[in-house]
């Protein structure tokens, strides 16, 4: 069994970059698909909303058994 302190990329560190990431990559996502429809900030600030939400779920999924 591993303790919490041997596990590689459990750290507070790890999960703020990992919301940060997702946050980022959405957003970049959104933003290319605004400048393929004409509305490049609408759906940009929108992928962002919607990466704060992956993000989460991407930290709690990876750090629910800490």
């Amino acid at each position: 069994m591993t303790r919490r302190s041997d596990r590689p990329g459990a750290s507070p560190a790890g999960a703020g970059a990992l919301l940060v990431g997702a946050i980022i990559s959405c957003a970049a996502v959104g933003l290319g698909i605004g400048l393929a429809i004409g509305a490049p900030a609408l759906f940009g600030v929108a992928g962002g909303f919607i990466g704060v939400g992956v993000g989460f779920w991407l930290v709690y999924d990876r750090f629910k058994d800490l």
